[in-house]
């Protein structure tokens, strides 16, 4: 493909010469690129954990919304296909959705605050069979003061703990702007995502030099978009069904049915984080079965039937439906739920598996970085 010496390539043609030939040397090649040092790489990546700590509260708002538009494009996609205007289309998906959360917030509100208005009541008659259980624990911890006392001499004083609050009253009123335009951020960008979203990967692909990058390139993104948006999707809908099934179960328990639909709320919202959402669920639902029956057995019934469910769920329905190929590995998974929790907290978590699945798909596409990909299985 190379033409005489002369000879200059138009631009936009062909991909460039890996680098410039020495003449009268046909045979040169370009010196070795130089390498990052171990030191250079740990450097950069402390450098990228802080950048996105210290600017979560712009780059949450984004990612949430990138989140919520992979849900809906499949569902535009869809409308697409009836004729409808992307934009129209974009519109129908946010209003409903927007409609669905008011309304289960609506059904919500009132079995949550009557729940908080029960619970130190409810804490008060619980506290004498706590404190009974927890009695051997709290005569271990006497001895071991006593003898932490003895060892300190005749004059050894129990420790006391100081603590101190500052009560700031503006911080509520300073935090709740934050969060109104936080939300109102998440629901226009979500919009313009959906809407506006292919133009931006279009113009951005117009930078591209050649034909050959532009076309591996567009199927590259267009393969993880739609495995991404099927993938959240689905997700989507297994742990709506998972919070409907649960809801259902307690209802049948002679739960009230707003408070049914608050659990099941809770166990579909945590079922989104692996691992960890679970295991705070057991804990909620052994607290609210403590809580809301005085038989031994019926306290402990909730949370087994959360965990029968999320058993079922998790190692056979969930695997069934989107096959081996979104597997991860529960190690790197429990790693990644680390280290999304401790960066953006609970929103972290949230995102910590779609953000997962997506370096996986990347790094498949990527020639010589399969391995890696591997390494996430």
């Amino acid at each position: 493909m190379s033409g005489p010496a002369g000879d200059t390539a138009s631009p936009g043609e062909g991909l460039p010469e890996p680098g410039p030939l020495v003449p009268g040397d046909a045979g040169a090649h370009p010196p070795p690129r130089p390498r990052s040092s171990a030191a250079m790489v740990v450097v950069a990546t402390l450098g990228v954990g802080v950048v996105l700590w210290a600017a979560q509260g712009l780059i949450l708002p984004i990612l949430l919304a990138m989140f919520f538009a992979l849900v809906g494009n499949p569902i535009i996609r869809g409308l697409r296909r009836l004729w409808v205007p992307r934009f129209l289309a974009a519109l129908l998906v946010l209003l409903g959705g927007l409609s669905f959360t008011g309304l289960l917030a609506t059904q919500l509100m009132e079995p949550a605050s009557e729940w908080m208005r029960q619970v130190p009541r409810e804490m008060r008659e619980l506290a004498p069979r706590l404190r009974e259980l927890s009695k051997p624990v709290q005569d271990a911890n006497e001895v071991a003061v006593n003898i932490a006392m003895a060892a300190g001499g005749e004059d050894g004083k129990r420790p006391e703990v100081v603590r101190t609050e500052v009560n700031d009253p503006y911080k509520s009123l300073t935090a709740t702007p934050k969060m109104v335009a936080s939300v109102l951020a998440v629901v226009l960008l979500t919009l313009f995502f959906m809407v506006y979203g292919d133009d931006l990967v279009r113009n951005a692909l117009a930078l591209l030099p050649g034909r050959q990058q532009k076309k591996v390139t567009v199927e590259i993104l267009n393969s993880i978009e739609r495995e991404i948006s099927r993938y959240v999707l689905t997700i989507s809908v297994i742990n709506v069904v998972v919070g409907l099934v649960f809801a259902a179960v307690l209802y049948l328990l002679d739960v009230p049915l707003g408070e049914a639909l608050l659990w099941g709320t809770m166990a579909a919202l945590l079922n989104f984080a692996p691992y960890v959402g679970p295991l705070i669920g057991m804990l909620v639902m052994l607290l609210m079965g403590f809580v809301a029956f005085d038989e031994l057995w019926r306290s402990l019934l909730p949370a087994g039937i959360y965990l029968a469910i999320h058993t079922l769920e998790g190692q056979i329905i969930t695997p069934i439906i989107l096959g081996q190929r979104m597997r991860l590995s529960p190690l790197v998974l429990i790693l990644a739920l680390m280290l999304m929790g401790w960066l953006w907290g609970i929103i972290g978590l949230l995102l910590a598996v779609p953000l997962l699945v997506c370096v996986k798909l990347v790094l498949e596409r990527i020639e010589g970085m399969d391995g890696w990909a591997r390494l996430l299985e």
